[in-house]
């Protein structure tokens, strides 16, 4: 019934690696909260300790960390998650931001690797030696005239 988008991001790479979980597996994420340290089996990453760091529902609403529980808030923020930057110092806008708590209403997930494993999230890249190779193919003639 419920299966998660997660992203999780590699600061040491700077890239993402987005997941799809089934339902056995989203049942694990249920009830954590932002903050909160998960171990990478659940997603196929053994070795890997993963923090969440975010999310957002079925309908669009980000999750934000000082926000209890798992429903949806009205809240009075000045700064942070759900909002743009304020042009006058001091306004307070209402925005709806969703819970701290992974719940069914939530879609995605955002994740970040705390402790890394032993085998890399990403592969080396080989398309720098794609872009160094000549092309191929009928505009190939013509690409070289150039």
């Amino acid at each position: 019934m419920v299966q998660y988008k997660v992203c999780v991001g590699d600061p040491a790479s700077k890239k993402t690696l987005k997941v799809e979980l089934s339902e056995e597996q989203s049942a694990a994420l249920r009830g954590k909260k932002i903050g909160d340290v998960v171990k990478g089996d659940v997603l196929g990453l053994e070795g890997y300790e993963l923090e969440i760091t975010g999310g957002s529902d079925n309908c669009g609403f980000p999750m934000r960390k000082d926000v209890e529980g798992t429903g949806r808030k009205r809240i009075l923020a000045v700064k942070g998650i759900g909002l743009k930057k304020n042009p006058v110092k001091g306004r307070r806008i209402r925005k709806t931001v969703a819970g701290n708590t992974i719940s069914l209403r939530t879609v995605q997930v955002n994740m970040k690797v705390k402790k890394p494993g032993k085998k890399p999230l990403f592969e080396e890249d080989k398309g720098k030696e794609a872009e160094n190779a000549k092309p191929e193919g009928e505009g190939a003639a013509s690409q070289e005239k150039q």
